[in-house]
């Protein structure tokens, strides 16, 4: 069985005149968000085998962040569509990893939501109504499959968790 790990960057600043929109850096309460959130996932156990993220520095430094606490960095490769891809393509992403164990994707809305929303079919009630409310920055997804990573785009799913900054 796969588990597929979604996982929001940050709270990022605005841009700033002429900045472009891939450049946004995370605001400082966004960094202690991701913190925060690599500490819950590895007092929890939660621990992805391998983890695909977006070239954005929102994303990037969501990363350094949550390795800070639960140190990602060995498993951790990036990914230049995950940045202008839509959901479609973030599932694309995810089945041509080949990797079939638990994944993370480390992206942006409303793309990981949109995958989320449709991967989840089954799962504890209070959890898929907490993720319908809207993917919180540093929210994060864990979706049990019920195949293998390579068929994610056709896969259904349970969600197992969804936990944001405003639960740890």
């Amino acid at each position: 069985m796969s588990r597929l790990f979604l996982l929001r960057h940050a709270k990022a600043e605005w841009a700033e005149p002429g900045q472009r929109d891939f450049d946004r850096a995370l605001s400082p309460w966004g960094v202690e968000e991701a913190r925060a959130m690599g500490a819950a996932m590895a007092a929890r156990g939660l621990t992805p085998q391998r983890v695909i993220c977006s070239t954005a520095a929102r994303a990037r430094q969501t990363m350094d962040a949550i390795n800070q606490a639960h140190d990602l960095s060995s498993v951790t490769e990036f990914e230049q569509n995950l940045y202008g891809t839509d959901a479609p393509g973030y599932l694309e992403v995810a089945a041509r990893s080949g990797f079939n164990g638990d994944l993370m994707l480390v992206g942006h809305n409303p793309m990981l939501e949109d995958v989320a929303v449709a991967l989840a079919a089954e799962g504890e009630a209070e959890a898929i109504e907490h993720l319908n409310m809207g993917f919180r920055t540093a929210g994060l997804a864990i979706i049990a499959l019920d195949g293998p990573m390579g068929a994610v785009e056709t896969a259904r799913g349970r969600l197992e968790v969804y936990l944001t900054p405003a639960d740890l």
